[in-house]
């Protein structure tokens, strides 16, 4: 059943409202003040909002703006007096679905509440399918042709299915965050918190208290109780960047908790279950770190469950001009800027470089260059900010 919500301080209106479209069919909810409007509208799976357009406190204006914070479902239908309609069309641009002015007769009201409920019914049906797609094809962020993207984007699919620990290697730069990401939100569990932590970022006397909490005073500066990262990814995954920095004292705790799905916090005897999937990445060979004595042999076991590599981008240079159409949309979206496109000869050069820095070097580039040559008003190339070793 459709839910209508009418917000308006004349109670006779709300009545004569209320009745018209119970008659119709719908579930209807009123409140005569725009604070009560927000509340009930926060409280239940409103289609359309009936509101007046001035209100005490709360008007209807400021009502629709923090509607449309909140849902681009929801559509709202704006009553406004005669000497109001500047302002209902100021609402209008504000992303309201329509108003009508006082005195309006009650078919035309009850039109555009219907075609009003269509719009919110089709954005709904929208968004549902934004979101499968997105499900479905999460792994396409995965961007690439070579043979080693397309075993990956596999891999991703097949292993978002289970709660499996993850350890991805690979160079900087490469992309092991994204792929984490998106087996998180592949997974079941994608509505679930995916808290990254990077291990060398936290300073190293603050990483246990980061990780585990802590309570309040169990050591100088703990002035209130704090949850720690792996409480706060409660039923989704935890990100460990470059789990390789992890400091050895660090590393016995940490296979506590995935020995035993607990942690304790700082100053705090009692276990805390915890429901988390741990995926770990690094940009060393962790199996030497071992042999070096650098890394914990039964903590690597224990994240090496599922491995993955990725290879670095001069291992897949077939990859590169997916990479420049993908990312510059990115960047010309992030500098809001119309879309670019850079010629195809322009792109072959970037086969004659090994990338080091991988696709986040490529990246830098891509947006260096697009900077600059809006800046010098130039033809778009990367000759002017790529190093000589693009010129071999």
């Amino acid at each position: 059943m459709d839910n209508i919500l009418i917000i308006d301080d004349e109670p006779k209106i709300v009545k004569i409202l209320k009745n018209l479209f119970e008659v119709e069919g719908f579930n209807v909810i009123t409140a005569e003040d725009g604070i009560s409007g927000l509340k009930y509208f926060r409280e239940n799976d409103i289609d359309v909002i009936v509101s007046d357009l001035k209100m005490p406190e709360l008007s209807g204006m400021e009502l629709l703006k923090k509607v449309r914070e909140e849902s681009e479902e929801t559509q709202v239908v704006m009553i406004t007096a005669y000497g109001d309609v500047p302002d209902a069309v100021k609402a209008m641009k504000l992303g309201a679905y329509d108003f009508i002015q006082k005195p309006f007769q009650m078919d035309n009201l009850l039109l555009i509440v219907k075609n009003a409920l269509k719009v919110s019914k089709l954005a709904r049906e929208n968004k549902i399918l934004k979101n499968e797609l997105k499900r479905e094809l999460g792994s396409e962020e995965i961007i690439g042709k070579s043979k080693a993207i397309e075993e990956i984007r596999e891999f991703v699919k097949k292993v978002s299915k289970t709660k499996s620990t993850v350890l991805i290697q690979g160079e900087s730069g490469t992309g092991k965050e994204l792929v984490a990401k998106t087996i998180h939100n592949l997974s079941k569990e994608r509505d679930k918190p995916f808290v990254k932590i990077n291990c060398p970022a936290i300073p190293r006397e603050l990483l246990e208290s980061e990780l585990f909490g802590h309570e309040k005073g169990s050591y100088t500066g703990a002035i209130k109780r704090q949850r720690g990262k792996f409480e706060l990814a409660n039923g989704g995954t935890v990100f460990l960047d470059e789990i390789g920095d992890l400091p050895p004292e660090l590393q016995s705790k940490l296979l506590l908790v995935l020995q035993e799905q607990a942690i304790e916090r700082i100053g705090s005897e009692k276990k805390i279950k915890i429901d988390v999937r741990f995926i770990a990445a690094t940009n060393k060979n962790l199996s030497k770190e071992v042999e070096n004595g650098n890394f914990r042999a039964d903590l690597y076991h224990r994240l090496n469950v599922i491995p993955l590599f990725i290879p670095p981008l001069r291992e897949r240079k077939e990859d590169i001009p997916a990479l420049v159409k993908y990312l510059t949309k990115q960047i010309c979206i992030k500098l809001g800027r119309k879309e670019v496109k850079f010629p195809e000869e322009e792109i072959k050069k970037l086969y004659n470089y090994d990338w080091p820095g991988n696709v986040r070097e490529l990246a830098n580039l891509i947006e260096r260059s697009i900077v600059l040559s809006s800046i010098c008003k130039s033809q778009l190339t990367f000759n002017n900010y790529i190093s000589s070793s693009f010129q071999r």
